[in-house]
Formats: C-alpha cells, sequence, structure tokens
C-alpha cells in the first residue's frame, strides 16, 4: 500500500518535471522571440523628438514668432502615497494660479492619470518631478509666442494646438517653419522611468526653417493703428488696407480690422480670423475708373483735353438712370477723372469694344489669382464679353458688375504707377536653414506688362490731379506730396444694392513725385460720411505722412542735385577704383558664371543686376532704389558662391547719384 502511493506520487512528479521541461523548452525554445518582443514592448518604447518651429522675422529681421519650451504635468496615482499628494497640491499652489484645494480635488478624482497642468514653464516641469514620490511625469507641449500679439494676425495667422499652421504665413509656409520629427527608444523601468536611451537608435529632430518677411513691423503698425482710428472716426463696421512696394510687389503692410491675437487664437470666430484682404470680394466703384482710363489711353481713345458732355447729373443709358454725385455740364476727360464722374466715364468706355476691354481687365489681374504667399485666395469675378449685356461694360466701367480683392486692386494700381509692369505681390524675403544659409532669397516676379510706360505716366499725373483739384482733397498732405483716386460703391444688401451701407476707399501712392509705396484703404459701411474721399482719403493722408515720418530716407524724394550740392556728398555711377580695369557686365548669363569675376554693376538697374548674381550663385542685400551706384564686391575681384554682396541704389542724375 505504501509502496503504491509512493510510485503515485513519484509518477506525479516525475509528470510534472517532464511538463515544466517541455513548457520551459517552449519557452526558451519555441516561443523565444515571441516573448522577447513582448517583454522589450514592455520595456522598450519608441518616443517622438518634436522639432523645433522656425521663426518669423519682419524684412529687417525683428523677431515677430518665436518658441517657448512648455510642458503638459500629468500624475499616475499609482507611484504615489497620501502624504505626497499632499505635498504636490501645496506645491503646485505656489507655482500656478490655483488654490491648493483645487489641485487637491484634482489628484483625488477617480482617474489614475490625471493632467494638472498645461502649457507649464520648463523650470517649473523640472521642478515637481524632482520631488520624490511625486508620481508627475511632463510631456513636451511648446507654445508658439506671437511678440506682437494682434499685429500683422491676418497676415502671420496661428498654430494650433497640435503645432500645426494655420491661415497665413504659418499655414501656407508650415510645412518649411515645422521642420522634421525625430524618433528614439528609452528603455523603462516597472514604475514608467527612463533607465536608459537607445543613442545608436534615436534619430535626431530637425528643426524649421525660419521666414523674413517682406513686411515693415513698424509700418504695418502704423497702417492697423490708422485704420482703427478711421473706423473709430467715421463708425464704420470693419476696415482694410495694404501698403506695396510697387516696383518689387514686395507687401509692406496688411491689416484688417478687427484683428486678433494668434496667442489666444481661440476665443475669436472665424469670421474674424479671416484674412479680408485676400479671401472677400467687394466691387470697387470709382477706383476702378484708373483702370478704365488707362485702358482708353493705352489705345489712343481719348486725350485729356478733350471735353465730354456729363448731362448735368443726370443720363439715361438704355432704360437705366446713371447719376454723378456732383452736377456738371461740360468737363474735359481730365475733369471726368478727377471730378469722378460716372457719367463721362460711361460715355468714353463706348469708344472700346468689349473683347479689348476684357483683355486689359484680365492684364490687370482681375478674374484671376494674384497667387500671394496666403491660403483661400479668391481670384474675384470678371465675367467673359460672351456674358456681358448691354449695360455690363458700362458699369464695369465705374466699378459695378465686377468683383474684386483689395490685393488684386493694390496690385492694379502698382501697374498704374510703376511703368505698367504687373508684379506678383510677395510677402516672404528670405528662407533661412537652421544653420543660418539662405535658401531662398526673394526677387520682383514679372508677371506681364499691361500698358505703356507713356500711359503710366499719365495716370500719375492725373491721379495728383485728383488730390489736387478733384474728389481726393482730403487726401492733400502739407508735409508731402500725394496722389490717388476716391471709391465709393453700394453695397449688396439681401441681393439688392442697398442706399444705406457703402465701401468708402481710396486707393493711391506716395510720394506722388517719386512712388515708394501704393496705399489702399477701405472702410466698410461708414455711418459718418459715405464717400472715399471724405472717409477712406484722411485716413490714407495720416498713413502716409506717419510712414514717411517713420522713413525719412527710405521716402525721400530726389531733389534737383545743384539745390543740395552743398549739402550732400556726390558719388559718380562708375567704377571707384579707376585704376582697375572695368569688367563689363556679360553679354549672357552663361558668360559671366563661367568667368566667375564680379562685374561693374553701377549703373545698372536692380533687375539686371539680379540676373547676374543669381548666376553667379552670390547672396545679396539691396539697399535703397534706382541704379546701382556701389556694390561691396569689387569689379574683377574673384568671386564663389559663399560671398555677399551688398548693393546700394539710388536716383540717377546725368551719371550722378545723390546719397542723402
Amino acid at each position: 500500500m505504501i509502496k503504491s502511493r509512493l510510485l503515485l506520487i513519484i509518477l506525479v512528479v516525475l509528470v510534472l518535471f517532464i511538463g515544466l521541461i517541455i513548457k520551459l523548452v517552449d519557452i526558451q525554445i519555441f516561443k523565444r522571440e515571441e516573448l522577447k518582443y513582448f517583454a522589450q514592448r514592455q520595456h522598450l518604447k519608441e518616443q517622438t523628438i518634436l522639432p523645433e518651429r522656425g521663426l518669423i522675422y519682419d524684412r529687417n529681421e525683428i523677431l515677430i514668432a518665436y518658441n517657448k519650451n512648455d510642458f503638459s504635468l500629468y500624475i499616475d496615482k499609482n507611484q504615489t502615497t497620501k502624504k505626497s499628494r499632499e505635498k504636490l497640491s501645496a506645491e503646485l499652489a505656489k507655482l500656478f494660479d490655483h488654490s491648493r484645494s483645487y489641485y487637491a480635488k484634482l489628484i483625488n478624482s477617480k482617474r489614475n492619470i490625471v493632467c494638472l497642468e498645461k502649457k507649464a514653464p520648463g523650470q517649473h516641469a523640472r521642478y515637481l518631478m524632482d520631488i520624490r514620490n511625486s508620481g508627475i511625469f511632463a510631456v513636451p507641449n511648446p507654445s508658439r509666442i506671437y511678440q506682437y500679439n494682434n499685429l500683422a494676425s491676418h497676415l502671420i495667422g496661428y498654430v494650433d494646438t497640435d503645432f500645426e499652421g494655420q491661415n497665413g504665413i504659418e499655414g501656407y509656409w508650415n510645412k518649411s517653419l515645422k521642420g522634421i520629427e525625430g524618433k528614439r527608444i528609452v528603455e523603462v523601468d516597472g514604475t514608467g522611468d527612463i533607465i536608459n536611451i537607445a543613442e545608436n537608435e534615436t534619430r535626431p529632430a530637425t528643426p524649421g526653417n525660419s521666414i523674413v518677411l517682406t513686411i515693415d513691423k513698424n509700418i504695418q503698425d502704423i497702417l492697423e493703428t490708422e485704420l482703427r482710428e478711421g473706423l473709430k472716426t467715421y463708425k464704420g463696421t470693419s476696415a482694410s488696407g495694404i501698403i506695396v512696394d510697387p516696383f518689387t510687389g514686395e507687401i509692406l503692410a496688411l491689416a484688417n480690422i478687427e484683428d486678433f491675437d494668434p496667442n489666444n487664437y481661440g476665443k475669436f470666430s472665424n469670421e474674424i480670423r479671416r484674412n479680408r484682404i485676400v479671401t472677400d470680394t467687394y466691387e470697387p466703384g470709382s477706383t476702378f475708373k484708373s483702370v478704365t482710363l488707362a485702358a482708353l489711353i493705352d489705345r489712343n481713345l481719348c486725350s485729356l483735353n478733350e471735353k465730354i458732355f456729363v448731362e448735368n447729373g443726370k443720363y439715361k443709358f438704355h432704360s437705366l438712370n446713371i447719376h454723378d454725385s456732383h452736377k456738371h455740364d461740360w468737363l474735359t476727360v481730365r475733369g471726368v477723372y478727377e471730378q469722378s464722374s460716372n457719367i463721362g466715364v460711361a460715355k468714353l468706355v463706348q469708344r472700346i469694344d468689349d473683347e479689348t476691354y476684357y483683355k486689359y481687365l484680365r492684364g490687370f489681374g482681375f478674374g484671376s489669382l494674384t497667387s500671394v504667399e496666403l491660403p483661400s485666395e479668391s481670384k474675384g469675378k470678371l465675367k467673359l464679353p460672351a456674358q456681358w449685356d448691354k449695360f455690363t461694360k458700362t458699369f464695369v466701367s465705374y466699378g459695378y458688375e465686377v468683383a474684386v480683392t483689395p490685393l488684386q486692386l493694390a496690385m492694379a494700381y502698382c501697374s498704374l504707377v510703376n511703368g505698367g509692369i504687373l508684379y506678383q505681390p510677395q510677402l516672404v524675403k528670405r528662407e533661412i536653414s537652421p544653420a543660418g544659409s539662405v535658401l531662398y532669397e526673394s526677387s520682383p516676379r514679372e508677371v506681364r506688362r499691361v500698358i505703356s510706360p507713356k500711359t503710366s505716366s499719365v495716370l500719375r499725373e492725373l491721379m495728383k490731379g485728383v488730390v489736387e483739384n478733384g474728389t481726393g482733397k482730403f487726401a492733400k498732405s502739407d508735409l508731402l506730396s500725394v496722389a490717388g483716386k476716391t471709391g465709393t460703391s453700394q453695397k449688396i444688401v439681401d441681393g439688392g444694392y442697398s442706399k444705406e451701407h457703402y465701401n468708402s476707399s481710396f486707393a493711391g501712392f506716395f510720394p506722388a513725385d517719386a512712388p515708394r509705396a501704393v496705399c489702399l484703404v477701405i472702410i466698410s459701411s461708414p455711418s459718418v460720411g459715405i464717400y472715399g474721399g471724405l472717409v477712406a482719403a484722411p485716413v490714407f493722408k495720416k498713413i502716409a505722412e506717419r510712414t514717411v515720418a517713420a522713413n525719412p530716407l527710405e521716402f525721400q524724394p530726389p531733389r534737383n542735385i545743384d539745390e543740395v550740392r552743398d549739402e550732400v556728398k556726390i558719388i559718380y555711377a562708375g567704377n571707384p577704383e579707376p585704376e582697375k580695369e572695368k569688367v563689363e557686365i556679360a553679354s549672357s548669363t552663361g558668360e559671366v558664371e563661367k568667368n566667375n569675376i564680379m562685374p561693374d554693376l553701377s549703373g545698372y538697374s536692380v533687375r539686371d543686376a539680379i540676373l547676374v548674381l543669381n548666376k553667379l550663385g552670390i547672396r545679396y542685400r539691396i539697399k535703397g532704389t534706382g541704379k546701382i551706384v556701389q556694390q561691396s564686391i569689387m569689379p574683377g575681384e574673384p568671386v564663389s558662391k559663399k560671398m555677399n554682396c551688398e548693393i546700394i541704389c539710388s536716383a540717377l542724375n546725368n551719371n550722378k547719384a545723390v546719397v542723402y
């Protein structure tokens, strides 16, 4: 009996031992890789390394947007004691804006993992994590800081909670700004703390590129301030404005009022965050007469001194009446423009055929995208001639039955005053790598020639007359010469033209004798005053005066050299070292590249010089406008692609340049 029991026990132990051996063999041999995978999965974790987002600067390299390395703080209550939680609540109350009881209630909630704070500064996170048995862990949650709050908010945009760019430059250039995420493998213990980092399997993050904008922070501030004051003075519902360099297409300032704070974008509606200058269209009214008259003058279909009968302010065109705001009987073509006669322009536009007129309108960029570096741009509305009825051309001539964006109109005015060239608008001057090298340098992008230089010259003089003698008198300044055109258009409300709501606008340039900036101002639905000459023109005047006062050298018009001979330094537009052999610009860019010799750029236009410098691969910085008078790399010197050349330009007078 005893022996049989002993044998049974031995048999059972033997079976168990054999089973254990089989299980060990299964674990160590057959399931080795599978179990190894699960063990590694438990102790090895892949973490994402967030890249540093690129910075944003204005044209003078004033920092506009940067990053702050904040963290979200969490607590794992399984790793804490009651005493440590009480201590942690007290420490949190010292660092943040909540009470001790607030944190105690938060920590004692039913969840095991609790978020205590978002966007906590890095020093606070490190301090709390050093507290013994605190159970706190931190997750990177960087903040994007917009140093000047609302300044240029529609132009710059913002980043969302995932640190992705939305709207503006942040959205359009998001791929360049955001950088590339990195990865690392970390080994953690049973409590989740990191005990080792696999350096050989770490792929560091690549920081984003930085962007230098074309906007000037000070001019942007002036534009926003004066638009806001104008909106308050004339009691409108909204205001928009844009300032552009007419010879490069660079946007110096762009604003919509009201604006928003991108640091707290969630507090503002989508309606407020929308950039109306590129997304919204409107009927421009009399500012469009500049485009119509330019087409007529360019085709030699009218002369400035010929007289037009303007019907004493009321004209029946087919079955509809056209009215003028002021009654006149006869006006010259110049007078039609200065007094903003709808009737005069309506009669003049009959001289140009539909197809030709349409080609000019398309040439000025209406009905097509400007390709500005901003999202959600509208192309406006311009019907094909085949869709025109007997009224369309007439109404379009003075700014109705055509819908444009403020940006389109501003760029059209640039071509009206710069000699007839339509340029693509630009917002980015440079893109810079994290190492500091220039990846992209902007240069003027010519779209097409729209009108002749002669026609452009005539339009500049006509716009001066509007301010001196016509509807734009309230834009006239004692401090500088300005020129432009007023505009007043009825807004469409509930499908019809409103008699109470108007868009009051002024499109002009300054200084009038040497255009350096085109500025468009639009005040929507003013209740004090209606006409653009009474509402928008005074706002334009203040913007122009303050802009020139803040940038006296940039906006100094050229003067007669004999008047300033005693007070200026004369620099001859030639080789400053005559003993060196002058190297002419090669006849082809290929020859320039082959020689790798710096040519003498003096006397050449910026555009011609840029073609040569780009071919040589030289980085450059341009100061001033006009012809080139100085260059930092002397003619005849060997050049390499690592070199930088500073180009100084000024207005030339008999091969001499006046430097103030």
